[in-house]
């Protein structure tokens, strides 16, 4: 019987199966993919990663791995900012290092291992262009044209995905299940969106809830803590450098002046083991 080996792992509870295709070819189907995440009948996460090695017709010779990163869903997506974290706690413990240098679909991530411990990736710069996040017309990315019972003109930024950032007074009000699916699926988002739901709490703190395109309700996300943060800078409710207060935990998020979004946080091995993907068919 041949097993793929994994490495399960979180970022404040925002989980992976991590698999190494360097060591073993790893290439999944979108239904295996689904079968590994369902928390019931397989292994349970809200996103798998490959690592793979980068290579010549990539962007970058100087990476030190590149990682391909699939939904629950099946679909293959180009960044995730806790992922990152994951495979660059992982990269370091493996080279010796305390500078790593990812490569994924959405460009170079360059991370650093901090003495506390704690991981900063550099997140690059947002990009606030409608064409570009994508949405399907032109409009203001400050605050869209789009309201969802009590909540309206939402902030529109991607940060290697689209994300579209409501602000709500009172987050606990906000029931992100009925929002999130709606929000996801509407016409002004052609590649769909992830749904932040934010509420600042003071001038450096923001609360901030996330669904995730093609996953559902997730305990953090990286990608949406830095886009709730850029949002609530843009609009001036918050400064440039902001704990984003998320259901599993606080990432520090540092909008740079030269525009980069640096985000910082911990990460956990939850445990390791090994799987037949023929039984997935």
């Amino acid at each position: 019987m041949t097993t793929t080996p994994f490495t399960k792992m979180h970022g404040l509870g925002n989980d992976f199966v991590v698999m190494d295709s360097r060591v073993q070819p790893v290439n999944l189907t979108s239904i295996q993919v689904q079968a590994l995440s369902n928390r019931n009948t397989g292994i349970g996460c809200d996103q798998i990663v490959v690592i793979e090695h980068p290579s010549e017709n990539r962007k970058s010779k100087t990476a030190d791995a590149f990682i391909r990163i699939f939904n629950a869903d099946g679909g293959e997506i180009n960044a995730c900012g806790n992922a990152t974290r994951c495979v660059s706690a992982l990269m370091s413990t493996e080279n010796k290092i305390d500078k790593i240098v990812i490569e994924t679909k959405a460009g170079i991530l360059e991370s650093k291992i901090l003495d506390n411990g704690m991981i900063a990736v550099d997140m690059g710069k947002p990009v606030f262009q409608w064409q570009n996040i994508p949405l399907s017309e032109s409009q203001n990315t400050r605050a869209l044209d789009v309201t969802f019972g009590e909540l309206s003109s939402p902030a529109a930024i991607s940060i290697g995905n689209p994300h579209c950032v409501f602000f709500a007074e009172n987050l606990n009000k906000i029931t992100l299940e009925e929002i999130g699916p709606a929000i996801e699926n509407h016409k002004l988002f052609p590649q769909r969106t992830n749904v932040g739901v934010a509420q600042i709490k003071d001038t450096d703190l923001i609360r901030l809830r996330v669904w995730e395109r093609g996953v559902g309700i997730t305990l953090a996300c990286g990608t949406g803590a830095c886009a709730a943060a850029v949002a609530a800078n843009r609009a001036n409710l918050v400064g440039r450098e902001v704990i984003v207060e998320l259901d599993g935990g606080r990432l520090e998020i540092n909008w740079r002046l030269d525009g980069h979004v640096i985000m910082t946080g911990p990460t956990a091995t939850s445990f390791s083991g090994a799987v037949d993907l023929r039984l997935l068919a």
